[in-house]
């Protein structure tokens, strides 16, 4: 070994104070910038979670190279270590010998491929893998419970006013076929099943009771995948009933009231020198007028806002006013003013549309304006059902353009019931039919148990009719008379019994046959008749009537109860 490897010379170091002191603040340099580039690099990183698309691009995309740290030019000379020999072949490299990696980035990542980047990339692969694994841990949890109900549509209080209505529930997946056999409602009505895609319909063939809790239950429901089965189940709660009432005042204002079933919340809704008959819908009221010119009919919303006039067929008088919910059609007979033997109309039957966007149209039969004795719009269609002054029994659709549909020949038209598109009607030799508009079939009219006789009016409802039957003595005078209702099933149950002095004038059901409204004129003898084109006594009280229980409610001063097809008829 030579002399020169003995005394291989120590590193060099600072000799002075100044020298010592800019080495120092150069280190405390380079920390100050490593720090900044690392608190750059994590606010990036927040940056580009908290954007979305053009952040991600921002992120993904190659950064801006860092800045190495400037050092500061030092005060003077500063002696750097005297560089290593070359190691050998074998030897292991020295790691206090090897270059340090660059501010701001690990010695082991290329600078091609920033941290920042690489960060993002692995998080935002992990968030994604989170929520495929998330989705298909919910669709394993969904097989496994099989459908659920998502969403549930039922318009409540349009189901007690008119038939049709429906409840459809939703399911959060595609399902199998649903048979009818496997739909149940509680309390039980009638009704069709409509079902496809995630959707489930039932719809109510006839309106639903009030004030009750609906329960729909869907039994054995599987999704198309298979799975295990279920029982959709949803219930909702119908709304209390109103009702609408006229009270004619013979010395003031006539005024159309709604009131709820008890008469404590009654409200004046419309009001007029001379009302002569209304009906409603379930979201209008039509109401005839009189003045010195002859009848004007109206059309306004339930609470008597919107009001406007329709147009007649000319001057005249409107009378047996009717409305087709399901249709959006009003129907009236209409005679001219200005009537003769050779001139004018007389009771000819008139629709036109609720909206008043269209013009009057008179029912023609075999080309002819047809003079009307009675009719009736067939519940939840268009259709009208007709007896011409020749007795003629016909059927006529607004809706199309059908020609008259001949049914024989009648002397009444007692009622039609919801949902069964059937008519009681009374032929010419005073048998009662039931008879089906649909195909012409016909039957009797089933006798009550017990029988009261041949009834003056019957009213059918969901479930069975309203009958109003008169006791006579072995003079054929009058001595009382009674409100029956009689099922379907031929059983007869007395609601309500007048004496000889009362009368009574008209028996209608609610919608669903929940409740009776009987209008009666107490002592008739007393009681004097209006002088209105529908004349009554001055004096009527409607009686509402709890048909299940047979109590009575409330008797209301007032008639034309709104859940009457027609006015009563004197």
């Amino acid at each position: 070994m030579s002399t020169e490897d003995e005394h291989e010379e120590a590193p060099a170091v600072p000799q002075t104070r100044a020298q010592m002191r800019a080495a120092r603040e150069a280190a405390e340099a380079a920390a100050a910038e490593r720090e900044a580039a690392e608190q750059e690099a994590a606010e990036r990183k927040v940056a580009a979670f908290e954007a979305a698309a053009q952040e991600d691009v921002e992120a993904t995309a190659t950064p801006t190279a860092t800045p190495a740290p400037t050092i500061p030019e030092p005060s003077g000379p500063i002696f750097l270590p005297a560089a290593p020999a070359e190691p050998a072949e074998s030897a292991e490299p020295d790691p206090d010998l090897q270059p340090p990696a660059p501010f701001g980035r690990d010695a082991d990542v290329p600078a091609s491929q920033p941290k920042t980047s690489r960060k993002f990339v692995i998080t935002l692969a992990s968030v994604l893998g989170v929520l495929v694994l998330g989705g298909i841990g919910l669709g394993v949890v969904s097989l496994l419970q099989g459908p659920r109900i998502s969403n549930v549509q039922v318009d409540a209080a349009q189901a007690i006013e008119s038939s049709g209505s429906r409840v459809i529930l939703t399911a959060n997946q595609t399902l199998a076929d649903i048979d009818p056999e496997q739909v149940t409602v509680e309390p039980a009505v009638p009704f069709t099943v409509d079902a496809s895609g995630r959707g489930v319909g039932v719809r109510f063939t006839v309106p639903l009771d009030d004030s009750t809790t609906y329960t729909v239950s869907v039994a054995d429901v599987v999704g198309t995948g298979g799975g295990p089965s279920t029982t959709l189940t949803t219930s909702f709660e119908t709304p209390a009933s109103n009702i609408f009432l006229l009270r004619r005042e013979v010395d003031g204002i006539d005024k159309i009231f709604l009131t709820d079933l008890g008469g404590e919340q009654a409200v004046p809704v419309f009001e007029h020198d001379k009302i002569n008959d209304f009906r409603a819908t379930s979201n209008q009221l039509v109401v005839s007028v009189e003045d010195d010119d002859g009848s004007r009919l109206f059309v306004m919303d339930r609470d008597g806002a919107n009001e406007r006039e329709l147009t007649l067929p000319g001057e005249g008088y409107v009378g047996a006013i009717q409305v087709s919910d399901r249709g959006g059609f009003v129907g009236y007979s209409y005679s001219d003013r200005e009537l003769s033997d050779t001139e004018g109309r007389a009771s000819v039957l008139v629709t036109q549309s609720l909206s008043g966007e269209d013009e009057p149209e008179i029912t023609e039969v075999a080309g002819e304006e047809a003079s009307v004795f009675a009719w009736q719009f067939v519940p939840d269609s268009a259709a009208v059902l007709f007896i011409d002054f020749d007795g003629a029994l016909a059927l006529i659709d607004r809706s199309t353009d059908s020609d008259v549909q001949s049914l024989g020949l009648a002397s009444t038209i007692q009622g039609i019931s919801r949902g069964t598109y059937t008519a009681i009607v009374e032929r010419l030799d005073g048998t009662v039919v039931e008879l089906n508009l649909a195909d012409g079939t016909e039957e009797p009219l089933a006798a009550s148990d017990p029988d009261y006789g041949t009834a003056t009016s019957i009213t059918p409802f969901p479930g069975g009719t309203l009958r109003h039957v008169v006791a006579r003595d072995e003079a054929g005078l009058p001595i009382g008379q009674a409100v029956v209702r009689v099922d379907d099933d031929g059983t007869a149950t007395p609601l309500v019994e007048v004496g000889s002095t009362d009368s009574v004038l008209q028996a209608c059901a609610s919608p669903s046959g929940q409740y009776a409204a009987v209008a009666v004129a107490p002592d008739l003898a007393n009681n004097p008749y209006d002088g209105m084109l529908l004349p009554l006594p001055e004096n009527v009280e409607t009686h509402l009537i709890d048909m299940e229980t047979g109590e009575e409610l409330v008797a209301l001063t007032g008639f034309d109860a709104s859940w009457c097809q027609t006015g009563p008829r004197f």
